[in-house]
C-alpha cells in the first residue's frame, strides 16, 4: 500500500467521523450517545467503505480529471449505500436511524467529491515553463527592424481596387490607419477578411512581407493557430495587422443595444455564457457547442498576449469605430504554448529559498496570457508607487476586487502547508521582478523562505528603491530576532490592512 493510498483511507475515517458528527448535530442527538450506541455499526461501515474504495480503485486513480475522479467516488459510495441498505433489510434491524446512515453517506460523498476534485484541479493547474519569461524578454531587448513604408512603384488599378475594398466595408479612420502602418498598395501586401488558418496556409510562401486581416479576431476559433499561420508566412521584421472587439468594447455594445435593466440581464447572461463557461473544463463543452467558438469574448490583455505568445511584437494599436486595430511585427517563431494558463486557478513560478523555483498558487486576476506581457507593459507604463505596474490593463474588474480583499492570494496556504512559505517574509518574486533587486539583495534574500505577509504592509514603501530598503530592514531584524520580529510584523501588517487599509493593488 503505497503513501497516497494510506493519506487517502485516514482521510476517508476523518471525514466519516465528520458527518457522522454533523448528521447527529442536524437531528438533534447526543453525538457521544449515538457514538457510543452506534460503535459496532460505524467500525463495520468504516470497514466497507475502505474496502469498497480499494476494491474500486478510488484511491489509486490514475487521472486527475473531474469527470475521471466524480464517477470513481460516486459509482463506490453508491455501492457502500446498496451494501449497507441491504444489510439493514437482512438483519431486520430497525435500531440504526436511516437518516444518521444515509446522511453519513452523503455527507461523506459531497466533501470527498469536493476534496478529491480540488486536487485534481490543483494538479491540473498548469504552469508557465521557467524560460518562456525569460525568452519574452531577451527577444523583446534585442535591437529590432522598425517596420519602414519603403517606397515601392504603385500600380494605379491596385491603389483604386484596395481603396475600394477598404472604403466600402471600413471608415477612411481605419483606411488611414492601414495605410499609414503598411505598404497598403504593395503587392507584397496581402490583404484578407478570413476566420480560418487555412485560408493563411493556402498562400504561397516567402512571398508576403505584410498580411492584413479584416475579420474580428472574436471570431476565430482557434486564434493561435490563426496567428501562427501568419506567423510562418512572412519573414522576421514583416507586419502583421488584426482587429478585435474588446471586452470593454463589447460590454458598451449591448449595455447601450437594448434598454435599461433588459441590458444588463442579458449582459449577464452573455458574461455567464462567454466568459465563465470557457474557463472550467466541464461547461467549455458547452460554450464550444452553443457557439461554435465564434463571437467569443476576448479582452485587450489577451489579444496582445497571444500575439507575443505567437512571436508577434506590437508596434501600435488603436480604437477606431468600436473596435480595436494591432498592428504587429513578427520577431520570432511562435512558443506553441500547447496549455496557457486559462483557468481561474493558477500556478506562479517564484523564486524561493536557495534561489529554487517554487509553484506558488493563486487565483487568476488577470486576463489570460497577461504573462506574456510584462515586459511590453513595463517598457509602455513603467512602475508606480508600490512597485506595481502604472495602467495595468491586465488585471479584471474581479481581479482588482479580489486583490482589494486577498481573496487572489487564499490558495497560497496550500505552499504554506508545504512548508515553502513561511507566515511572514519577503515576497515570492518572479525572475523579471527579482532581477530588478540589486545584486547584493538578490543574493540576501534567497537566504530566507519567503512569506504570505511581505515587509511592505509594515512600512508602505513607493518606490522599488524603498521596497528594496524595507526587505534590507526586515532582514537585518530577523538576523537579530528571528521570532520576534515575525510577530511584530505580522500584527503591524494586520493593524495597518485592517485599519489603514494599506493594498496590494
Amino acid at each position: 500500500m503505497n503513501r497516497r493510498v494510506s493519506i487517502l483511507i485516514l482521510l476517508d475515517i476523518f471525514l466519516i467521523g465528520v458527518s457522522f458528527w454533523l448528521t447527529t448535530v442536524i437531528k438533534g442527538v447526543s453525538f457521544q450517545s449515538y457514538l457510543g450506541n452506534y460503535g459496532n455499526g460505524v467500525l463495520i461501515f468504516t470497514l466497507t467503505w475502505i474496502l469498497t474504495s480499494l476494491i474500486y480503485n478510488k484511491y489509486t486513480f490514475t487521472s486527475y480529471s473531474i469527470r475521471h475522479l466524480s464517477k470513481n467516488i460516486i459509482t463506490s459510495n453508491l455501492i457502500v449505500l446498496a451494501i449497507i441498505s441491504i444489510l439493514i433489510f437482512l438483519t431486520r434491524n430497525d435500531y440504526y436511524s436511516r437518516f444518521i446512515v444515509f446522511s453519513t453517506i452523503a455527507f461523506t460523498t459531497l466533501a470527498e467529491l469536493f476534496i478529491y476534485n480540488l486536487w485534481g484541479v490543483l494538479k491540473k493547474t498548469q504552469v508557465l515553463p521557467d524560460d518562456v519569461l525569460g525568452k519574452v524578454e531577451r527577444s523583446l531587448r534585442r535591437p529590432r527592424p522598425v517596420p519602414t513604408i519603403t517606397e515601392e512603384p504603385i500600380d494605379p488599378t491596385r491603389v483604386k481596387t484596395v481603396q475600394k475594398a477598404i472604403l466600402s466595408d471600413f471608415s477612411r479612420d481605419v483606411y488611414c490607419f492601414l495605410e499609414q502602418h503598411t505598404n497598403l498598395f504593395s503587392d507584397k501586401t496581402l490583404i484578407i477578411a478570413t476566420t480560418t488558418s487555412f485560408n493563411l496556409l493556402n498562400q504561397p510562401s516567402n512571398t508576403f512581407k505584410t498580411i492584413i486581416n479584416l475579420k474580428r479576431v472574436n471570431d476565430i476559433r482557434r486564434i493561435n493557430k490563426f496567428f501562427e499561420a501568419a506567423n510562418e508566412k512572412i519573414p522576421v521584421g514583416g507586419v502583421f495587422v488584426c482587429m478585435a472587439e474588446t471586452q470593454e468594447q463589447r460590454k458598451n455594445r449591448i449595455l447601450s443595444k437594448f434598454p435599461p435593466i433588459l441590458n444588463y440581464i442579458y449582459y449577464l447572461f452573455d458574461f455567464i455564457l462567454k466568459r465563465v463557461f470557457p474557463k472550467f473544463s466541464f461547461t467549455k463543452g458547452i460554450y464550444f457547442l452553443l457557439t461554435r467558438g465564434e463571437n467569443r469574448v476576448i479582452s485587450r490583455a489577451e489579444l496582445l498576449g497571444r500575439l507575443y505568445s505567437c512571436g508577434f511584437d506590437v508596434i501600435d494599436e488603436q480604437e477606431i469605430d468600436k473596435m480595436h486595430y494591432v498592428v504587429s511585427q513578427k520577431i520570432r517563431k511562435p512558443y506553441f504554448d500547447m496549455e496557457p494558463t486559462y483557468g481561474p486557478l493558477i500556478k506562479l513560478r517564484r523564486i524561493g529559498k536557495g534561489g529554487k523555483f517554487i509553484k506558488v498558487y493563486k487565483l487568476r486576476t488577470m486576463h489570460p496570457y497577461s504573462e506574456y506581457l510584462q515586459e511590453y507593459i513595463y517598457r509602455k507604463h513603467n512602475l508606480q508607487e508600490g512597485g506595481k505596474f502604472k495602467d495595468d490593463f491586465r488585471i479584471s474588474t474581479l481581479g482588482r476586487f479580489m486583490r482589494k480583499l486577498w481573496i487572489d492570494e487564499l490558495p497560497m496556504i496550500i505552499n504554506l502547508l508545504r512548508g515553502e512559505l513561511k507566515i511572514v517574509g519577503v515576497r515570492p518574486l518572479s525572475q523579471h521582478y527579482f532581477n530588478l533587486y540589486s545584486k547584493e539583495l538578490q543574493e540576501r534574500r534567497i537566504k530566507y523562505k519567503p512569506g504570505l505577509i511581505p515587509p511592505f504592509y509594515v512600512d508602505n514603501p513607493k518606490t522599488l528603491e524603498e521596497i528594496m530598503a524595507s526587505e534590507i530592514k526586515y532582514l537585518d531584524a530577523y538576523d537579530k530576532h528571528p521570532l520576534f520580529t515575525d510577530l511584530k510584523y505580522f500584527f503591524v501588517a494586520v493593524y495597518n490592512i485592517v485599519f489603514k487599509r494599506y493594498r496590494s493593488n
